[in-house]
């Protein structure tokens, strides 16, 4: 019986070698408070064993329908969760749980659970890509399942490829956004997150670059997948985990980092600029270390960059971009921050520009930050200091309330 008190998991686990892995899932959610019933399904058994999650979970573990049966427990597990959270997903699963078929405790809680439902897909590249599969993930999406895509990686054996499952800690993260109960209003969108400080190459060794994080656009990336997206995160110079479900580009300078999100932008929805990219590059990259004389060094010749969030308002009003695409910019500022604001928004041509004050112990990497949201025709919206991942919540509430 799940604990009243405490918000209510349940971890499907399939067959597959990433089975071990759930381990790790299940570890965070119970010592962060939650109260964990582990359903196999009666291969995965054969991968992790019922004493290891029965221990680690504190409740007994089994796979069949036919045990306690007067507790009905086919019904009960799924009635009672608060989520349920199937990692790995097989695509055995996957087929099963899109067309309704229940044999045994884990399908049939999925199909008599009313809670949010997670899925964490782990196969093979093949079995991923297979039509059958896509077409299963598509119906579990359009009735509100958040099915995350897999992992790029090492998969069984010496293949390589799409098909691994994500971070348990990162599958964790996104599960604790969707057990917050934020609405899935962006379920069928694509957006595109930028993220993280560009670096501007002096020569082999040294770089112009910023403070950026890449905080404020990882949060963004998680709470965009916990609301249903699909997302595509490009990220300069960011020494995070990849969020589970999310499509991620590393990319290292602002011309990199403009290739990825044109390209991303063209079939996106809504694209989110949080990445610090560096205004300035070296006008000449040299080939080896600059030396130390002893003279003083040469003066550097900077030139411009290109101005990106300019460019995807420029491609919008020329129609290389769909109309209704909902763009957003971010503006670190240090000083007269509305003023300042207002005048950038103006410039780029976007809807929406988040404008923030930056400095010692201010928004790069912190845990929180706080912003005004500026927009041409609006009244402007302040957030209050707080998690990064509550002001992206915020935006996606603005970028959703002009998609719909």
């Amino acid at each position: 019986m799940i604990d009243e008190a405490r918000p209510g998991v349940v971890l499907g686990v399939s067959a597959g070698i990433a089975a071990y892995k759930a381990c790790e899932l299940l570890r965070l959610f119970t010592e962060s408070g939650h109260d964990v019933r582990v359903v196999p399904t009666r291969e995965a058994l054969r991968f992790v064993g019922e004493p290891t999650w029965a221990a680690l979970s504190g409740h007994p573990v089994t796979a069949e329908v036919w045990e306690d049966v007067h507790e009905v427990p086919h019904v009960r597990i799924g009635q009672e969760a608060d989520l349920v959270v199937v990692a790995p997903a097989t695509a055995d699963v996957l087929a099963k749980a899109a067309h309704g078929i229940a044999g045994d405790l884990l399908t049939n809680t999925l199909l008599t659970a009313r809670c949010p439902v997670v899925f964490a897909p782990a196969m093979h590249t093949e079995m991923w890509e297979h039509p059958a599969t896509r077409a299963n993930v598509a119906t579990l999406r359009e009735r509100g399942a958040v099915v995350l895509d897999p992992a790029v990686g090492r998969l069984t054996g010496a293949d390589t490829g799409r098909g691994r499952l994500p971070d348990p800690r990162e599958i964790f993260e996104l599960c604790r956004l969707v057990l917050a109960g934020r609405p899935r209003d962006l379920t069928g969108r694509h957006v595109v997150v930028s993220a993280g400080g560009t670096r501007e190459a002096l020569d082999p060794v040294r770089f112009l670059g910023n403070r950026s994080s890449g905080l404020q656009g990882f949060a963004l990336a998680r709470t965009a997948l916990a609301r249903g997206a699909e997302v595509t995160l490009v990220a300069a110079n960011v020494a995070l985990g990849d969020p589970a479900g999310a499509k991620v580009v590393r990319v290292e300078s602002a011309r990199e980092l403009r290739a990825a999100v044109i390209e991303a932008a063209a079939a996106a929805d809504a694209v989110v600029m949080a990445a610090a990219v560096a205004d300035f590059r070296p006008a000449e990259r040299q080939d080896s270390k600059i030396k130390k004389t002893a003279g003083e060094p040469d003066p550097i010749r900077l030139v411009k960059n290109p101005d990106i969030l300019a460019e995807l308002g420029e491609r919008r009003r020329s129609g290389q971009l769909p109309a209704g695409t909902v763009v957003v910019g971010f503006a670190a500022e240090t000083d007269d921050i509305l003023r300042n604001g207002r005048a950038k928004l103006e410039r780029k041509g976007c809807d929406l520009l988040v404008v923030n004050q930056v400095g010692e112990n201010l928004a790069f990497g912190t845990p929180d930050n706080a912003a005004v949201v500026l927009s041409a025709g609006g009244a402007p919206v302040e957030i209050p200091r707080g998690p990064k991942e509550d002001l992206a919540h915020v935006v996606w509430d603005l970028v959703a309330a002009r998609l719909s």
